[in-house]
This record gives C-alpha cells, structure tokens and sequence, in this order.
C-alpha cells in the first residue's frame, strides 16, 4: 500500500525531532511539567526550523490534507510532534475561521495534556480564528464551565491576541469572571497572564474590573495580573485583596 504524502511527511518530521533530541534537554525539559509529558527533547530554534521546512511542503496543499498531516502530529503525542504542527499552522492564520476552530476545538478535547501546548494552541491558533471572526468568542463562554482543565485554560488564553491588541475587552472580563475562583492554578495562571497583558491598553477597566473582586480573587490570579501595573496600582490592588482577605479571616463564625 502506498504512504500518502500527509503519512510521509509526518514521518519525516517524526525523524528529524528524534535526529535533534538531547537526551540532556529532554530531563530538563520534563521538569517544567507536573503531568507526565512525552518530550523528545529538541529545543525550541530546531523546532521552528523543522517547521520552517514542513510548511515549504504542506503551503500548497489543499487544505483537507494540511489538516490531516497536522492531525497526524497531535495524535502522536510528543510535545515537540504537537509544536511543529502550531508552528506550520500559524503560517495559515489569515486563513483561520469558524472550520478551523473547530478543528483546533477537536485537538484540544482529544490531544491537549500540558500547559505548553494548550498555549500554543490557544494564543496562537484559536486566537488567529478569533481575530479573523469576532464572533467566535461566543463559542468559549461554555468552555469556562468545561470538566477539563485545559479547556477552561484556553478560554481565556484564547483571548490574548485581543488582550494584546486592546480589543474586545468586556468579552475578556466576562470569560475572567465565570473563571475568577476557579480551584486549579493553571486556570488561575491563565487569567491572570490575559488580565496582565489587557492592562497596558486598558488600564482604567482592569482596575475598575479587578478591584471590587480582589478579595474572592485568588492571591495568584493577582500576583500575576499585577506584573505590569504601575507601582501604585499594584499597591492598591495587593493591598485591598490582603485587607478584604484579613477582615474575612478574623470575622466571627455565626
């Protein structure tokens, strides 16, 4: 049976990541992750450049095989597989719509299991769809209220490009807020880099957004979102949280 070209690149892709692997970087790399990941072990220049060359091939396909091939990468499972296939899929961002985010939607439910490629995912790919169809935000609103962790992630993480931008501010605070007390740190962690990276652009509203919440706000979704503040904002927003959060503790139980 012949090997299509989508399996034959796929393939060589896998060879080259194996090719670049160091055994070394590879125990390092393992470490920035809680959950078990598979990693070859390449660093992120030869990531890009075994992208760099994937895409000289797949810029001409039509668009049925483009998805397959990079299908094909996410279902292997190895860290630098899924990379390689959001580095080759961010040339193709103009192109990004409500298909497309379908597809990625389908990659993060059945794929997605660390931080690093739900980002890659999420601020790049999902964001790329968003930026070209605003309306597809209405889509992450649901996702907030998701059993799985790194969906509700990329809800928000979805929204950085606009974020970014200054764009489409009052749909950030929405999804922020439906994910505001959320238990797990790496949902915190998402909502507080979108509300730090909303804030240059939009400063009066992040704090108009943040500072009647700071006491049912998660100290780290704070500590986060305060990074580019000026100094006094920072104070203020810290300061009010540690109060808020004091006066809660030494209130007496009824």
């Amino acid at each position: 049976m012949s090997v299509s070209r989508t399996e034959a690149l796929a393939a060589r892709v896998r060879a080259e990541l194996e090719a670049c692997a160091d055994p070394k970087y590879r125990e390092g790399a393992a470490r920035f992750f809680r959950e078990a990941v598979e990693v070859c072990g390449v660093r992120g220049t030869d990531v890009h450049a075994i992208a760099r060359n994937a895409y000289r091939e797949v810029k001409n396909w039509p668009v049925a095989e483009r998805n397959r091939f990079a299908s094909a990468l996410w279902r292997r499972g190895k860290l630098e597989e899924r990379s390689v296939a959001i580095v080759v899929y961010r040339r193709f961002a103009r192109q990004c719509g409500a298909a497309e985010f379908a597809l990625f939607e389908r990659w993060l439910d059945r794929y997605v299991t660390n931080w690093a490629n739900c980002d890659g995912l999420a601020s790049w790919l999902l964001a790329a769809a968003i930026g070209n169809e605003p309306e597809l935000i209405a889509r992450l609103r649901p996702w907030a209220r998701s059993r799985n962790r790194w969906k509700r992630r990329a809800a928000i993480v979805a929204l950085l490009q606009e974020a970014k931008r200054g764009r489409n501010t009052e749909a950030i605070f929405e999804i922020a807020d439906a994910l505001l007390e959320d238990s797990d740190d790496m949902v915190q962690k998402g909502v507080g880099w979108v509300l730090k990276e909303t804030y240059p652009k939009k400063r009066v509203e992040v704090m108009q957004f943040l500072m009647p919440r700071a006491a049912r706000t998660p100290r780290l979704v704070l500590r986060i979102a305060a990074e580019k503040m000026t100094a006094k904002d920072r104070s203020a927003l810290l300061g009010r949280s540690s109060k808020r959060q004091a006066r809660a503790r030494q209130a007496p139980r009824v």
